[in-house]
């Protein structure tokens, strides 16, 4: 059951359906659907089977490691939807349409039927019904990167094979291709190519760019040792390295690889090795340590280190949005990123949580999109809605019928 609570400041009723014309091309088709049986052109970003709204159609999909029961929470409607379960899942992530529940052996994919399509000069949103995909073969470690063109699966051995995006959103896997050759790190789509590492036996990992078909087309010269974690930016491919980043950039078809170093030498167990951001950002955080968290600015190439409290989790829309963490307190703290200065506290919000740095079950984390925040609370069976802009308010507060361990947000 759901209850809503601190309702005065809701997310926006679901809006009406309209036609985003402006900016676009006038005899532009959709790719993703023919249109419909009329003697009129089809709509500019047509997709067969959707709504198009004039919102973000934001969705969580909620997961229960412990029992396999997930769900996935509407919030424009404020529905909850009961799903199948997903037994053994122990991590749970998504691609902004597609949720992908990672088993030991096995990858659940469900397609949220929420979804964005960004033209650059002018944004579609959409809705559809939720429906469920199937179970891509894959181990622990699994890896799941993509697009609007591609999914990569990327193995722990580094192996990887393609799916085709446009066979997902029919509600089928379809036949995969595998890539030639093993790779040191997932395997990215962008800018119509594949960026991914590759190493030999006892040497730094080198940037590789490949086309859709696994063939290295550009090799940027450009090292990264001791590779971890990787974003997709506006700006380009960030990959975490010992000593800073590597940005991959495409201009004009050409791809060049920069270094973002910390600066300043980094011990091993205060690196960043998993990033977080806001879809569409180019502002990267990442953990510091126990007590800190690295903000990246890709735009600007600079790390900035904000000291904190023992951190849980962290997140931050970017664009001069405060530095969002879930402090050991069990309440959520803002910073001010370029002076590092504490900007608001929550009342604690989590009564139960696992030690920060504790390898034991899911930690909770902080979606962020472009107005609000979400918490996952586990114990306390309910997500809260924060408007980080307002003080850190809690603007809503989900009541579910499970313990939502895992959470991502669908409909960026």
């Amino acid at each position: 059951m759901l209850v809503r609570k601190n309702v005065t400041s809701l997310a926006p009723a679901l809006a009406a359906v309209i036609l985003l014309t402006a900016g676009c091309g006038g005899g532009d088709e959709a790719k993703s659907g023919s249109g419909p049986a009329s003697s009129s052109p089809t709509p500019h970003g047509y997709v067969e089977g959707a709504t198009e709204a004039a919102e973000q159609q934001s969705r969580l999909l909620l997961g229960d490691p412990g029992s396999g029961e997930t769900r996935v929470l509407d919030l424009i409607t404020g529905k909850v939807h009961d799903i199948a379960r997903s037994p053994g899942a122990t991590a749970l992530t998504t691609d902004g349409r597609f949720g992908y529940f990672h088993g030991p052996d096995g990858i659940r994919v469900l397609d949220s039927g929420a979804w964005m399509v960004d033209h650059g000069d002018h944004v579609h949103y959409y809705r559809a019904k939720i429906k469920e995909v199937g179970e891509l073969p894959a181990g622990t470690g699994t890896s799941i990167r993509g697009d609007a063109g591609v999914t990569v699966a990327t193995s722990a051995d580094g192996k990887a094979s393609a799916y085709r995006r446009a066979d997902l959103e029919k509600g089928a896997l379809g036949t995969p291709s595998p890539l030639p050759g093993t790779f040191a790190g997932a395997v990215v789509p962008y800018a119509e190519h594949l960026v991914t590492l590759t190493a030999e036996s006892g040497a730094p990992a080198k940037v590789a760019v490949l086309d859709r078909s696994g063939k290295r087309v550009a090799v940027p010269e450009a090292e990264c040792e001791e590779p971890r974690g990787d974003a997709v930016t506006r700006r380009g491919v960030v990959l975490g390295c010992a000593d800073g980043a590597l940005l991959v950039h495409e201009d004009d078809g050409a791809f060049t690889a920069e270094k973002i170093p910390y600066g300043e030498d980094v011990p091993k167990a205060e690196r960043a090795v998993e990033f977080r951001h806001r879809p569409g950002s180019s502002t990267l955080t990442a953990p510091a340590g126990k007590d800190a968290v690295w903000v990246l600015d890709v735009s600007e190439g600079a790390w900035t280190r904000v000291k904190t409290g023992p951190v849980v989790a962290a997140n931050t829309a970017g664009e001069g949005s405060p530095l969002v963490v879930l402090e050991s307190d069990g309440a959520l703290h803002g910073y001010d990123i370029p002076t590092g200065k504490e900007t608001g506290v929550t009342d604690p919000l989590l009564k139960e949580l696992p030690e920060a740095g504790a390898g034991g079950g899911a930690a909770p984390v902080i979606e962020v999109d472009r107005s609000r925040a979400y918490l996952n609370d586990p114990e306390g069976k309910r997500v809260y809605e924060i408007d980080y802009n307002d003080d850190l308010r809690v603007a809503r507060t989900f009541d579910v019928d499970v313990r939502p361990s895992l959470m991502v947000e669908t409909g960026r």
